[in-house]
């Protein structure tokens, strides 16, 4: 990755392992002794009959009970008292994060360009209130594809609070932008959280997704959340890597809510599950303002992620943030998407060659990242 000395004011967070406590056993109740008088002998023929009807009822409890037992259990979520570590906010916004340039491993359209190239570009550019992250929009001919940006974060974290104060959305045909959280170089066994993404003209929603290896599935478990659940099973080995996502209404994401002055994501990622809530502009909690917050006063969460069938701690590790915005590739150029959806025009890998016009709202505009640790 980088090793560039990290700036004094920030802490890679880093978790202690669950603690193993050992399986408790119930006592035996005790039952005041049967004389052999006082008790009848069942007949051959009845006892077969009990033994039976015994047998099946033990079977059905032991098909039945586990699962509703999976399906009524939910973390306590106790509240915790949350205190900043890192900032990333102004003109030094960009000096926390490394741009990656490699090839991009989801086979987009796109060309990733280094911190010079991007500062010439104009495609990032940070001032006292905001930071901007763009795709070029003047290339006429982008033959290899067109330039754009994308910042991995020098922190990393393994559990904690994270405030996105997010001023604008990329969105356009042929876009596929994310704010998502992941250890590139040790993916997928360090797992990913998509904290906002979508494609093309994102006018359906953002959708909250978790990436994982074997063993971490929402499915029969118990979640409180106001979004739409698409998929159960997070292991990314299965389902094309579609992962276990959350979908939520049309406002938080694109235009929309673009319209309505942003807002805030806020993702809460600890053993007891990962949350994510969405705060439109004017109905941010008073307590996030206030860099003093506090989840349990925050409502429902947009997306529940328990931990009830999934150990977050072993399959969330060593997390980056990490913005880009993507063009075509495995899944803005799905026909599916680009054509059916979207009804966008030409190939996607054309449009984006040759219509540099149509990228000028494809661009991340954040206020402020914050992020918060448990003490």
């Amino acid at each position: 990755m980088d090793d560039r000395q990290l700036p004094p004011n920030f802490s890679t967070a880093t978790v202690e392992p669950p603690r193993a406590f050992p399986p408790s056993k119930p006592k035996p109740r005790s039952r005041p002794p049967q004389s052999q008088a006082e008790t009848p002998r069942p007949h051959s023929t009845d006892m077969t009959h009990v033994a039976g009807g015994a047998a099946i009822v033990l079977l059905l409890i032991v098909i039945v009970v586990p699962v509703e037992v999976v399906k009524n259990r939910y973390p306590k979520y106790t509240p915790l008292d949350y205190t900043l570590t890192d900032t990333y906010e102004g003109t030094a916004f960009f000096d926390h994060f490394t741009y990656f340039t490699e090839q991009d491993p989801t086979s987009g359209f796109v060309i990733y360009v280094n911190e010079e190239a991007a500062t010439d570009l104009n495609l990032t550019h940070a001032t006292e209130t905001s930071a901007i992250l763009r795709v070029d929009a003047s290339t006429p001919n982008a033959i290899a594809g067109r330039n754009s940006v994308r910042i991995e974060s020098i922190n990393k974290y393994d559990n904690g609070l994270f405030i996105f104060d997010i001023l604008h959305t990329p969105f356009g045909c042929a876009t596929w932008p994310a704010l998502w959280l992941t250890d590139g170089y040790n993916w997928p066994s360090n797992g990913e959280i998509d904290v906002l993404e979508t494609t093309n003209e994102g006018a359906h929603g953002n959708e909250v997704t978790l990436h994982t290896t074997k063993g971490c599935t929402m499915k029969d478990v118990k979640r409180k959340q106001t979004g739409q659940a698409s998929f159960e099973n997070c292991d990314g080995s299965v389902g094309g890597n579609t992962g276990c996502g959350v979908i939520g209404s049309e406002d938080t994401y694109g235009d929309a809510m673009n319209k309505a002055g942003g807002g805030v994501y806020a993702l809460e990622l600890r053993e007891a599950g990962i949350r994510a809530w969405f705060f439109r502009r004017d109905s941010i909690p008073a307590d996030i303002t206030a860099s003093k917050p506090d989840p349990s006063t925050w409502g429902t969460a947009l997306a529940d992620f328990p931990g009830t069938e999934c150990d977050i701690a072993s399959h969330f590790r060593n997390q980056s943030i990490i913005a880009n915005i993507d063009l075509c590739g495995e899944l803005a150029g799905q026909p599916q998407f680009y054509d059916n959806m979207y009804h966008c025009p030409a190939t996607c890998t054309e449009f984006v060659k040759s219509s540099p016009e149509s990228f000028v709202d494809a661009f991340w505009e954040f206020k402020s990242f914050k992020v918060y640790h448990a003490v």
